[in-house]
């Protein structure tokens, strides 16, 4: 089913997308503390960027989104080390490049989500990850902290590299997983 592209990029809102959103951000902000492996100072290997493949999938772009900027957020208070809106941004800007799935034709809640789906998602989370780490986080430590750009771009890089690798290795086959899940429910098949 063909939507339009601003319906595809604010998603599909309901009662279900809140409560979804709600307990995405707790969990993102619980992996981003707990569910991650030290790779460079203040960066990590996260197993939360699964939650931006599961909300993106079934809500799209905007959801996901805010699900990422108010996770990040959550990781902020629980980890005590300060607020670090520059990096809640940057994971904002990712949450939304993940969540674009729906824009070009992968509608994973009916059971869409093919090899082409998934070369375009692999492109658009190298592309999202480098402007939200890359580009948007060291502005946003400039602006907001008159922060050491050289450690912000170093951090992005490590960061960048290790959710791409999750985005992809690990969120690819989640993506097919979800759609056959939900295809199999509804005994719809693209033709």
């Amino acid at each position: 089913m063909k939507k339009g592209i601003g319906k595809a990029i604010v998603g599909e809102w309901s009662t279900k997308t809140i409560v979804t959103m709600a307990v995405g951000a707790a969990l993102y902000g619980v992996l981003m503390m707990y569910g991650s492996i030290p790779i460079f100072s203040q960066t990590n290997l996260s197993t939360a960027m699964i939650v931006p493949v599961v909300v993106g999938g079934m809500y799209g772009a905007l959801p996901c989104s805010l699900t990422l900027l108010i996770g990040n957020i959550i990781a902020d208070l629980i980890g005590g080390n300060g607020m670090w809106f520059d990096w809640s941004i940057g994971n904002a800007v990712l949450g939304f490049f993940v969540g674009l799935l729906p824009v070009y034709g992968a509608y994973i809640t009916e059971g869409i989500f093919k090899v082409k789906h998934a070369v375009i998602y692999a492109i658009l989370c190298i592309i999202g990850n480098v402007i939200a780490f890359g580009l948007i986080t060291p502005i946003f430590t400039y602006l907001f902290y008159g922060g050491e750009l050289k450690v912000t771009f170093i951090m992005a890089g490590f960061a960048t590299v290790g959710n791409i690798a999750v985005l992809l290795i690990v969120g690819i086959p989640v993506l097919f997983l979800l759609s056959k899940r939900y295809a199999s429910r509804s005994n719809l098949r693209e033709e």
